[in-house]
């Protein structure tokens, strides 16, 4: 009976020590911290500060709290955190995930670019979200909602597809705009927000944006990128960013009528005299 208690409990001893060994191989990453944002969805040039580096991301990679997330020309992902809500990031951004320390109701800062939220209910309850850019602050409590930065004056753009956001002018205090479905406001770096009238949209404007949406969900979000080299170190898979000097170049593309690339046939010779 001892022989075969003894043997157990030496066998346990030699599971534990391996499984100790495997974790010292394999450690816990920075990815297994809570308030992660997790890449769902990326076609083109997508990356994250890391260390002041960028790192190509691909699907299933995860960004930290505070890191800087940049899209390409050709750039577009989706972007999924713990509660089940997501942002869309499309080309030439530039974003902050989770800026202030501590506060994760503080979702996204936007520096330039567009970006799309889609915020999940807690039981049908509000989820209280905040976007925020140089000009303005946006409150949302469980909705469809698209902001962009568009110029260098950081003048930004709210527009609410589904529930209703606050908006608020970030260096001019005073009574926020409450945009519900179809309404969309401009806010203006010198301009109290109460100047800039809220605009209740139109059925053009609702199918210029339903067109725009229906073009990036064809050209980016189903389009499968062929990579060109290898990625950037730590990232998963993504394209690689310019100045990537460990890549490639693709060949030039076949000028037009020469066969695909192929050396052309030489010409026939000409016919023999008197023929």
């Amino acid at each position: 009976m001892w022989r075969g208690t003894k043997a157990c409990f030496v066998v346990t001893l030699v599971c534990v020590a391996l499984a100790g060994v495997c974790l010292a191989q394999f450690p816990l990453t920075r990815t297994t911290s809570p308030g992660a944002a997790k890449v769902v969805s990326v076609t083109g040039q997508v990356s994250a500060l890391r260390d002041s580096q960028p790192w190509a991301l691909g699907v299933g990679d995860t960004v930290q709290l505070q890191q800087v997330i940049m899209t390409g020309a050709d750039g577009y992902a989706v972007f999924q955190v713990s509660d089940g809500s997501t942002f869309e990031v499309y080309p030439n951004s530039e974003i902050v995930f989770r800026r202030t320390p501590g506060n994760w109701k503080d979702l996204v800062d936007i520096l330039i670019g567009r970006v799309k939220f889609t915020i999940q209910k807690f039981g049908g309850q509000p989820n209280h979200n905040r976007v925020i850019t140089p000009t303005a602050v946006i409150s949302v409590r469980g909705t469809v909602f698209e902001v962009e930065v568009e110029d260098d004056e950081a003048t930004t753009l709210v527009q609410v597809d589904e529930g209703q956001v606050e908006v608020q002018h970030a260096k001019h205090p005073g009574k926020p705009k409450i945009l519900n479905a179809g309404e969309w406001l401009r806010v203006y770096k010198d301009q109290p927000i109460a100047k800039s009238p809220v605009d209740k949209g139109s059925v053009f404007n609702a199918a210029v944006r339903a067109l725009s949406d229906a073009l990036y969900t064809a050209v980016y979000r189903n389009r499968i990128p062929t990579p060109t080299g290898s990625p950037i170190p730590g990232g998963g898979g993504g394209i690689p960013l310019p100045g990537d000097t460990g890549t490639t170049p693709p060949p030039p593309p076949p000028l037009p009528g020469d066969g695909g690339g192929t050396t052309p046939p030489p010409p026939p010779p000409p016919p023999p005299p008197g023929a």
